[in-house]
């Protein structure tokens, strides 16, 4: 389980969670212009836009969980297991594997609205990368600093819904999460007024009931209000250091706590990582589960025009208290 949150906060920032009972050596990876990407499929590409991101490293290729390239396209992908179904053939269009998708359309992208014309020529692959990468059921949000989109492939095809929200969680598909939000219309940040009845003088005992009603499980489903309730009504400073903290703070609404969600016997998932993009700026902030504290790395201090592909190793120094 897994939610991503774009928000719009004098710019646009744009993570999510990577909710999961264990790792899979993931790292910050800067992809330069240069470092050629090669498909199995489509090609090699020698010159591109540069992208920074969260990804596991698979022969030299980055598999990118989310990230965002030098023209401030953002895009991250979530599970959707049950729902996801890609091609099991060549198609006549562009054929890119399921796990080469993002860096796919961050490479070439600059925006949303070019995302979509690519998505029209793409055949999107079920074949795995290798035997011991299997192929993922994934749905995606793509954002930038106008409008954000999810993408899924199902059995009937491919799908492309405006996301109003910027959230996106795992099932059901999207857009039966955006109905669930009918049920929650009466959630408000100020304090409700007494529609119950005019006859009974009932009482505001505390602060905060206009949100009576917002769930509170580990469900996708919930944790899709949650966010989007939080997105919507997220105020910020004028600061990168507010904006940024405010990010985190709309996203530890969804942090799966160890222990509470276990999906076998003694394995529980938890949030591995939770990563804001300022997606203007081409940073890419992160913390862990294990290290509250937020790091960051910046793609303009690297070379953008290089051709060698740069990891950064994910930091779990422990917070210790100052003497």
């Amino acid at each position: 389980m897994c939610t991503a949150v774009a928000c719009r906060q004098g710019k646009l920032y744009f993570g999510r969670t990577l909710d999961y009972e264990y790792s899979y050596g993931e790292k910050v990876v800067f992809l330069p212009k240069k470092y050629p990407i090669n498909y199995r499929y489509a090609g090699i590409d020698n010159d591109h836009y540069a992208i920074l991101g969260m990804a596991h490293m698979a022969d030299g290729m980055p598999l990118f969980y989310d990230g965002v390239n030098e023209k401030g396209l953002c895009m991250a992908g979530l599970n959707f297991v049950g729902n996801a179904e890609y091609s099991d053939a060549l198609g006549e269009g562009d054929n890119i594997l399921q796990c080469e998708f993002i860096p796919r359309i961050l490479s070439r992208c600059a925006t949303v609205a070019e995302a979509r014309m690519m998505l029209d020529n793409i055949c999107l692959l079920s074949e795995s990368y290798n035997d011991r990468l299997p192929t993922a059921s994934l749905h995606w949000i793509i954002s930038d600093a106008k409008e954000d989109i999810v993408v899924e492939f199902m059995s009937d095809g491919m799908h492309i819904f405006n996301n109003p929200v910027g959230v996106l969680t795992n099932n059901p598909p999207f857009g039966q999460q955006m109905f669930n939000l009918n049920q929650y219309r009466s959630l408000s940040p100020k304090q409700p007024e007494n529609c119950f009845s005019d006859k009974v003088p009932l009482e505001l005992y505390s602060r905060g009931m206009g949100a009576i009603g917002l769930p509170g499980d580990l469900s996708s489903p919930s944790r899709f209000v949650r966010a989007a309730f939080a997105n919507m009504n997220s105020i910020a400073g004028n600061t990168e250091n507010e904006r940024v903290c405010q990010y985190f703070h709309i996203m530890d609404t969804v942090i799966q706590t160890r222990g509470c969600c276990e999906v076998a016997e003694g394995e529980y998932e938890i949030s591995i990582y939770t990563s804001c993009c300022n997606a203007e700026d081409g940073i890419y902030y992160y913390r862990t589960y294990d290290n509250s504290r937020i790091a960051g790395v910046d793609m303009h201090r690297e070379n953008l025009e290089g051709d060698t592909v740069i990891c950064f190793e994910i930091d779990k120094t422990p917070l210790y208290i100052q003497n």
